[in-house]
């Protein structure tokens, strides 16, 4: 036998052993995403597994795309070759990959194990009978407030039992491997600042594709993180395009609104927000290469406190799942004051989505947690001193609380001793150095009035009326405040 023969046998033995190899690896991980789909008893939407060369085919053969691309070519004096090409390269950019496995294995099992790790999650429902009613080919949209970029991982975590959630995703993720994971995931990228009508055309088709065919999505009307930690005004883009599809009369009954609301008792770039806040509005420019420094000694830090046994969880990471809204009846409500709002020229139907996207708002702004370090912070907030006493604090938050639930409110533990809310709360000011033990009382630490500020934001909406009372009462004679007030 020769040696070119020889050879040529080995490598033809290596090909066969790698290809057997990768046979078994794939019915390893099939088998492994069935068993954890029949685990979490989860509905898996069969157009997620649709092969992206398809999806491709349907948006490149879409007449909306296709008028998009000649008036894009005509506008800018490119050749229409040029432009479909450039339409070619928006869809790899957006359109995902669902995988199974990554999904509901490796995903479901790293999020649980770093969730668990930084936080006690917490699970709630405005009306789960509702929920448990809805119809299995129901079009649900969970519209989401975004406190976090942990936000995408705990709620896909919470709700891994009930659906898997497609992510609009913006241009920070964009980079490996998150590109990767998220499109892994099921997520869609999104350019948030990007103007040309030629791209949104194609994300417009493109959202509307997935919520026809009743693709689970999870939306962040915000359009980004808050920065002082308040709900912010609701961006309405992605919603109208979702909106568009119930154009058909069948999605259309099919179509479900859940708002949902995530909070936090530390929320992981608090200190980089708040700079940003900063920058912001003093015209600063925000310092990447100091982010990344920060990000390290973040890092190292939290090592260090793991390694020598002094790690503490940061408090709870909470979840509400609202009552369900239907589309259909909102529609019909309009249709009698606008006719029929899907059908009216943009700039007439987005004032009318803005007015349903407040209402889903303000029932997030509603059903929001609160937490322990929320609920203390918004007490210290309340106080225009920087020392309050225990005993006065202690009564602040028992009166905020009560309030909270009477108001129907989603206090957490709101049956616990108010004294160990908040010595559960005092254990994260402490750690973040926002509070500091002295006397009889605490003081607001120079650093930590921001935070403290951030944290109260969270659930000022709840409270303002309360608060106005409180520094009107304050401000009375000691005789004449005894009143609560209301």
């Amino acid at each position: 036998m020769t040696d070119s023969l020889r050879t040529t046998l080995a490598l033809a033995a290596a090909l066969a052993l790698g290809a057997g190899a990768l046979l078994l690896a794939r019915r390893f991980v099939d088998r492994s995403a069935r068993r954890a789909v029949r685990r979490f008893r989860a509905r898996v939407n069969r157009f997620k597994l649709t092969r992206k060369r398809y999806i491709r085919t349907t948006l490149l053969g879409d007449p909306a795309v296709a008028q998009a691309v000649r008036a894009h070519a005509a506008e800018h004096g490119e050749a229409e070759a040029a432009t479909w090409k450039r339409v070619d390269r928006y869809i790899d950019e957006i359109v995902p990959h669902f995988n199974i496995f990554a999904y509901y294995r490796a995903g479901y099992l790293s999020s649980r194990a770093v969730l668990n790790v930084l936080y006690k999650v917490s699970l709630d429902y405005e009306d789960l009978s509702a929920l448990e009613r809805l119809p299995d080919d129901s079009v649900v949209l969970y519209l989401v407030n975004h406190r976090s970029n942990a936000d995408y991982v705990l709620l896909a975590y919470v709700l891994a039992g009930d659906a898997s959630i497609s992510y609009a995703v913006g241009e920070w993720a964009r980079a490996f491997p998150l590109e990767y994971v998220f499109k892994s995931f099921g997520g869609y990228f999104v350019r948030r600042q990007f103007r040309e009508p030629l791209y949104h055309t194609v994300l417009e088709r493109y959202v509307q594709l997935i919520t026809r065919n009743a693709v689970t999505q999870g939306i962040f009307p915000e359009g980004g993180l808050s920065r002082d930690g308040r709900l912010r005004p609701a961006k309405i883009g992605l919603l109208d395009y979702a909106l568009g599809a119930a154009r058909d009369p069948e999605v259309a009954k099919r179509m479900v609104l859940i708002p949902v609301a995530l909070n936090y008792d530390r929320v992981l770039e608090d200190r980089t927000l708040i700079r940003e806040l900063r920058a912001r509005e003093g015209g600063e420019r925000v310092h990447r290469l100091r982010q990344a420094g920060e990000v390290l000694h973040y890092v190292g830090w939290n090592v260090t406190r793991a390694l020598t046994g002094r790690w503490r969880r940061y408090g709870r990471a909470a979840v509400t799942v609202g009552a369900p809204m239907k589309v259909l009846p909102w529609l019909e409500a309009q249709r009698a004051r606008h006719g029929d709002v899907l059908a009216l020229p943009r700039d007439r139907r987005l004032p009318v989505v803005q007015t349903l996207c407040d209402e889903v708002m303000r029932r997030i702004g509603a059903i929001i947690p609160v937490t322990p370090v929320a609920l203390a912070c918004a007490a210290i907030q309340s106080f225009d001193r920087d020392f309050i006493p225990r005993r006065d604090l202690l009564a602040r938050m028992e009166e905020m609380r009560d309030l909270l639930v009477e108001m129907n409110a989603k206090v957490l533990r709101a049956d616990r001793d108010i004294a160990e809310t908040f010595d559960r709360a005092w254990r994260m000011l402490a750690m973040r150095r926002m509070l500091a033990a002295g006397g009889d009382g605490y003081a607001v630490l120079p650093g930590g009035r921001e935070l403290v500020s951030y944290y109260a934001n969270g659930i000022a909406h709840l409270l303002g009326p309360y608060e106005a009372g409180v520094r009107a009462r304050d401000a009375l004679p000691v005789e004449a405040a005894t009143a609560r007030p209301r």
